[in-house]
C-alpha cells in the first residue's frame, strides 16, 4: 500500500502559553494532512520549546527544564492522540524527555496511532552532551510497531548511526525507519544523514529523517539547530539513482513530503541488481 509520509525541519519557538504551543502544533499537523500525508514524523527534542513556558530560571537551567517538563508530559500526549485521531494520520511526535521511576530520565520517541493507541520507542545510544552534560539516560528495549502500512522502528537521531539496531529491526519485519534528529552542527547532521542512507542501502528498505532547526539563544539545550529532512530509500531499479526520494533545503522550515511504497521494498530484496538485505549474514563468513 502507498502512503504519503511527511518529514518536519521544525523550528524552535519562544512560546507564550501553552495555547501558543497547541497551536502550532495544530497548524504543522494541518497543513501536512492537507497534502494527504499519512504518517508524520517530527524531530528529537522538538518538545523542549516547551521550557520557554517556565521562565529565564527553568530554561537556563538544563537539570531544572527536565523536571519542569514533566507537569506538561499528559498534555502532549493528550495533544497528539487528538491530533492523530482528528486527521487520521500516524504522528511520531519526535521525543520528549520522560523522568522514570528511578528518577532519571529517558528521551522518548512516541508514535500515535490513528485509533488513539500510542507506544513509545526510548533513544539507545546516548550522546556525550546527554551523557555526561544533561544525564539523560539510553534505554533498554529495541521496538517495532505494527501500521496499517507495515511495521515501523524509530532510530532516534544517535541511534541510527549503528548498524545493528536497524537491521535487528528490520529482521523483525520493518521496512520503514523514522529517524527523528537534533544536531548543533553540519557535522552532525551529516553523521546522522550518512548514518540513515547506509542503513536504507543495507537493509533495503526506507529511511526517513527529521530535524530541528533554527536558533534559540534562550535554550540552554537546543540552542543551535542545524540540518535538513529527508525521504531515504535502497538505491537499486525502481528507486532513486542517488537513494533520495526527497530531501529539503537545509535550515529552511518547512515540511518535506514524498509518496513511499513499503511493498517495494519486498520486490527489490527478492530482484533487485544486488541483494544487500538477503546477504547480509555472508559477511560473517569472511570475519573471524
Amino acid at each position: 500500500m502507498n502512503v504519503k509520509i511527511a518529514s518536519a525541519q521544525y523550528d524552535i519557538s519562544f512560546l507564550e502559553n501553552w495555547q501558543a504551543y497547541q497551536e502550532k502544533i495544530a497548524r504543522w499537523v494541518a497543513e501536512a494532512a492537507a497534502q494527504d500525508a499519512k504518517i508524520l514524523l517530527f524531530p528529537e527534542y522538538f518538545s523542549m520549546e516547551l521550557a520557554s513556558l517556565f521562565g529565564q530560571e527553568i530554561y537556563s537551567s538544563l537539570s531544572k527544564q527536565l523536571a519542569a517538563m514533566q507537569s506538561l508530559h499528559d498534555d502532549f500526549t493528550a495533544l497528539f492522540i487528538n491530533l492523530a485521531q482528528t486527521y487520521q494520520c500516524i504522528i511520531q511526535a519526535g521525543t520528549f524527555p520522560v523522568r522514570i521511576d528511578s528518577g532519571s530520565y529517558r528521551n522518548r520517541a512516541y508514535l500515535f496511532m490513528p485509533d488513539g493507541r500510542f507506544d513509545c520507542q526510548d533513544k539507545l545510544m546516548m550522546t556525550r552532551f546527554e551523557n555526561e552534560q544533561w544525564l539523560i539516560k539510553g534505554g533498554k528495549e529495541l521496538m517495532c510497531f505494527d501500521s496499517e502500512y507495515g511495521k515501523i522502528a524509530i532510530n532516534i537521531c544517535y541511534d541510527s548511526e549503528f548498524p545493528l539496531l536497524a537491521r535487528k529491526q528490520v529482521e523483525d519485519g520493518c521496512v520503514l525507519i523514522l529517524v527523528p534528529s537534533c544536531t548543533d552542527t553540519l557535522a552532525g547532521y551529516h553523521r546522522v544523514k550518512i548514518g540513515c542512507q547506509a542503513r536504507a542501502l543495507e537493509n533495503q528498505c526506507y529511511v526517513v529523517q527529521a530535524s530541528l532547526v533554527g536558533n534559540a539563544a534562550w535554550s540552554e539545550a537546543v540552542d543551535i539547530n542545524v540540518g535538513a529532512a529527508a525521504i531515504y530509500t535502497p538505491v537499486d531499479k525502481g528507486f532513486p539513482d542517488n537513494g533520495i526520494l526527497s530531501a529539503g533545503t537545509i535550515n529552511a522550515v518547512q515540511w518535506v513530503i514524498a509518496e513511499i511504497s513499503p511493498g517495494d521494498c519486498a520486490r527489490v530484496r527478492e530482484h533487485g541488481q544486488v541483494f544487500n538485505y538477503r546477504d547480509w549474514p555472508l559477511q560473517y563468513t569472511h570475519v573471524s
